[in-house]
């Protein structure tokens, strides 16, 4: 099939839906469909996959940038070249302009388009400008919505919530496509320790892989660290990725006057090997967060051997807690410091957990397990489009 991915940034910094994007694209290249991206700024895509395709490579295009702006001949010419023989687009995100534009052009030439929430209906981002959002779902993004061929959540928590906002919604729940190619041989914790001494003391390793923003509740984190250090557990915590420098600053500053400002490592966005291999220096991996709808980041590091701590909003906690490698807990630094301190006095049982994970992530979410139930979505959307144009 030849399949057209849209998302308005490859930006890995950015959090899942880029991830998404690049490890699909990568697989289903791989299993010998055409896939093209197209991006208004394809910034971490790879160089060997812009413009010119190349066998079994994802191909990269490149579209003018419009921001706000309502139209652009430029850019309704580029989207149409791309679409021109392909199958199906499947759109990434509901907020931005550029997936209107890309499903109007879409629908105006009759190719059918699926699109991916990304969490992006759950009730705790409704309830961030609601007003705005329920404006903008008026005005356009529920006619983007119900045209749509297939909407597609990656758990069915999210699929519950998702439905309250349109009424014509008929969801698809699959799991997010996690490329476990990288995990199948881990690399070891030596390229992690040898970059961050810190990760070679005999502390605890409590690691912070995500965006670092308010919804991922990293106050609760600094506040845990506190309440582990009061009760005699000196846990270094380390916060792995990029956010506003104003607010990173901010958690600078509570991590010093809480005192803890030396067990606290901001080391900015990693990825590739190093980030397997912090995960595997880590302890546990600790994310306090307000909302995830699937949480690349956690069966990434149940794939590395690393289990689980966070919190009951998250679509897939059930999955977390059936992994065996994962607890989840209310959100608060309480509850937290006590799940934290009661596993780490059971080394025996979290090293079990360990491998459980492990087994459980390539048991459950395969990479050509995934890749098939996508596969199947395209083909049903592709079959059902046909049988309509053969009644006409």
């Amino acid at each position: 099939m030849r399949i057209v991915q849209a998302l308005h940034a490859i930006d890995l910094r950015a959090g899942g839906p880029a991830r998404v994007v690049v490890d699909l694209s990568a697989v289903l290249a791989s299993r010998g469909h055409e896939i093209v991206i197209v991006s208004e700024n394809p910034r971490d895509v790879s160089p060997a996959w812009m413009n010119s395709p190349t066998q079994g490579l994802p191909t990269c295009v490149t579209l003018p940038s419009l921001g706000w702006q309502i139209w652009d001949a430029s850019f309704r010419r580029a989207v149409e070249n791309v679409l021109a023989n392909a199958d199906l687009v499947h759109l990434h995100g509901l907020w931005e302009p550029f997936n209107l534009r890309v499903a109007s052009i879409a629908r105006r030439i009759g190719i059918p388009y699926i699109v991916t929430l990304h969490g992006m209906l759950d009730d705790w981002c409704m309830a961030q400008r609601t007003a705005k959002k329920q404006i903008y779902l008026a005005v356009a993004g529920r006619k983007m919505l119900e045209s749509a061929a297939a909407v597609h959540c990656t758990a069915a928590a999210e699929l519950a919530q998702s439905q309250k906002w349109f009424s014509k919604l008929q969801g698809t729940v699959i799991p997010n496509l996690v490329d476990l190619s990288a995990y199948e041989n881990l690399p070891g914790a030596d390229e992690a320790r040898a970059r961050f001494a810190f990760l070679s003391t005999p502390n605890p390793k409590l690691i912070f892989l995500s965006r670092i923003s308010p919804k991922k509740g990293c106050e609760h984190l600094l506040e845990c660290a506190e309440i582990l250090r009061r009760r005699g557990i000196l846990a270094d915590v380390v916060i792995a990725g990029t956010g506003p420098a104003e607010y990173v600053e901010t958690l600078r500053a509570l991590a010093d006057r809480r005192g803890i400002a030396d067990a606290i490592h901001f080391i900015g966005h990693i990825d590739g090997s190093l980030k397997i291999s912090l995960l595997q220096a880590g302890d546990l991996l600790v994310i306090p967060t307000s909302q995830e709808n699937f949480g690349l980041v956690f069966f990434e590091a149940l794939a590395a051997g690393l289990p689980v701590v966070t919190t009951n909003l998250v679509d897939t906690k059930d999955e977390l807690a059936q992994s065996g490698a994962g607890w989840i807990v209310p959100q608060n630094a309480t509850a937290f410091a006590d799940t934290i301190e009661m596993i780490m006095k059971n080394p025996s049982d979290v090293a079990e957990r360990k491998q459980r994970g492990r087994r459980w992530i390539f048991d459950n979410l395969a990479t050509s397990a995934i890749a098939c139930q996508i596969e199947s979505m395209y083909k049903n959307v592709s079959s059902t489009l046909n049988q309509k144009r053969h009644k006409r």
